[in-house]
């Protein structure tokens, strides 16, 4: 649809002399737009933080531990406990070909580190070099563990953010220099920001972690691991393998294979695919609303053009009389629709994008944005052509009414 420049200019016309009447046609429009943007820029916000929470974590991870026996087995009574061992990951490892990464973990909690005067209470965590592919560290300074560091026994650490931020209150790359836990020294390696909610025996952020090796060693921990971490190659769900690998470690503790309890797995594929679940019902509950909004704000154009349309019935019959076609009615009430309808929704638009900036500005934290309450440029180039469809629909029926005026009618009406 084509519109020179004088029928743009009646347009302008006929909505400026009806200003009372156009304010209150786009502001269900407005309305609608700016609903919609607020809730899909508040719904992508509120999905961003809980993905934080999962912040560095493996989707397709399980974590299995030790729990006590609910039922009786080959002679040994329930409520019996029990604790895997290294032979456990070895055995997992060996017998269950699905799985990618085998982790161990030991842990032990509220041991302080101290460096000069300043100390901090937190989680010494043993680890293998490959539980990074469990629990993704965020290195803002130095390196993870190495298999040399496993290997020898390197007296080295990665610690957390909260560690860094108590313990070198100065700043600056802590890497090379040492800290103390329990008189003992390890050299720094690497801080890992990973502020993930998700706690395998401890935050992230308040934990120190060093060679498993080496822990086991230091405190004369034994044969016993507290956690059994693993990840499932690709393509193969987790659901489908955890029975075999809780069968694999039950049977040489001598414990019912069915007995979920004793050999207790936590299944976070599961729980991610329950979020992802979550917020896809909650993205089609906001484009719902929002769009019901809009189509509202829509039948209101219509019906304020047909209003607008019977009162200028005279003027639409001497246009008509003096040569005006069918089409240029058409033309003219069609745009003056969809001028009203884009105009107001591309306020919507940018006033809602303020709003959530604002929004934004105070999830500010240490000049670091936590996270992003903010429309893409192409779902906002999505909403303008919808606008532009929703105008086009809106002023249609005005438009048909418009074409069927007839000169003589319209002289007899006045």
């Amino acid at each position: 649809m084509r519109i020179d420049r004088d029928t743009f200019r009646e347009i302008l016309d006929s909505i400026t002399r009806n200003r009372s009447r156009s304010l209150l046609t786009g502001f269900g429009v407005f309305w609608g737009i700016f609903m919609l943007m607020l809730l899909i820029g508040g719904g992508q916000g509120l999905k961003e933080l809980m993905e934080k929470n999962f912040e560095g974590f493996a989707t397709n991870t399980c974590i299995a531990f030790a729990g006590e026996t609910t039922k009786p087995f080959k002679g040994f009574k329930k409520d019996r406990s029990w604790a895997m061992t290294y032979k456990d990951v070895d055995r997992v490892r060996n017998l269950v070909p699905e799985l990618d990464v085998v982790s161990p973990n030991i842990t032990l909690w509220g041991r302080t580190a101290d460096r000069d005067d300043n100390t901090f209470s937190g989680s010494l965590k043993g680890v293998f070099a490959n539980y990074s592919k469990i629990e993704t560290p965020k290195l803002y300074y130095g390196r993870y563990l190495n298999e040399m560091d496993i290997d020898q026994e390197r007296k080295v650490c990665v610690i957390g953010k909260k560690v860094y931020k108590n313990l070198f209150p100065e700043g600056g790359d802590p890497c090379g220099k040492s800290i103390r836990i329990d008189g003992i020294y390890y050299q720094v390696v690497g801080v890992d920001y990973n502020e993930g909610n998700i706690s395998i025996n401890g935050s992230a952020d308040e934990t120190i972690s060093i060679p498993l090796t080496l822990m086991k060693r230091s405190y004369n921990m034994g044969e016993t691991i507290h956690l059994l971490c693993f990840t499932a190659k690709e393509g193969i769900t987790m659901s489908d393998i955890i029975p075999k690998v809780r069968e694999v470690i039950a049977r040489n503790h001598y414990i019912d294979p069915t007995d979920e309890q004793a050999v207790f797995m936590i299944n976070t594929q599961l729980l991610f695919g329950i979020v992802d679940s979550l917020f896809k019902g909650i993205n089609f509950l906001i484009w719902l609303i929002g769009l019901g909004t809009l189509l509202a704000g829509a039948i209101g154009v219509s019906n304020i053009m047909m209003v607008s349309v019977k009162e200028r019935t005279t003027e639409i019959g001497i246009r008509r009389a003096i040569g005006a076609t069918p089409k240029m009615i058409l033309s003219q009430i069609i745009a003056e629709s969809i001028v009203l309808t884009l105009t107001a929704g591309l306020m919507g638009i940018v006033f809602s994008v303020l709003i959530l900036a604002g929004v934004e500005l105070g999830m500010t934290s240490d000049g670091i944005l936590k996270t992003h309450f903010q429309v893409s440029f192409a779902t906002a180039m999505l909403s303008a052509l919808l606008l532009t469809v929703l105008g086009v629909l809106a002023g249609l029926a005005p438009s048909l009414r418009a074409m069927n005026i007839k000169p003589v009618d319209a002289m007899r009406d006045e």
